[in-house]
């Protein structure tokens, strides 16, 4: 188990600095330990539910973006880091997320379920 959540914690890290990096060429490893929890989430809720996939979708569009204001909160906000700023787009809240982000979040669902999906059963239920 401890194996498991590992390996899908240090690719969800790796995936959402990467995703990050392509996207506005730069990252913080806060937002390494931000990946890897929000996939390790998704993960969880794909692998223990039966959900149809745009329900679990807009879970994890949603955890996703409670996940990253939380963060915010804390880096942005508390500590000054100023890792992002939201606060020119629309409908933001205190800056940390908004909706076309987590429209975004609702796309990339997707593919990170069906990676879960495939981890999970390919790999970690031979191993149990």
């Amino acid at each position: 188990m401890y194996l498991e959540w590992s390996f899908v914690f240090l690719l969800g890290g790796g995936v959402y600095a990467g995703l990050e990096i392509l996207w506005r060429r730069r990252t913080h490893w806060t937002m390494f330990l931000t990946g890897g929890l929000c996939f390790t989430l998704l993960y969880t809720l794909t692998t223990h539910t039966a959900l149809p996939m745009l329900i679990q979708c807009a879970l994890g569009a949603l955890i996703i973006t409670a996940v990253e204001f939380l963060v915010g909160c804390v880096v942005n906000l508390a500590l000054g880091l100023k890792v992002w700023d939201y606060s020119r787009v629309r409908f933001n809240l205190l800056g940390q997320v908004c909706p076309f982000f987590t429209g975004l979040w609702f796309a990339l669902s997707w593919p990170a379920f069906l990676l879960s999906q495939a981890i999970h059963s390919g790999i970690f239920n031979h191993l149990g």
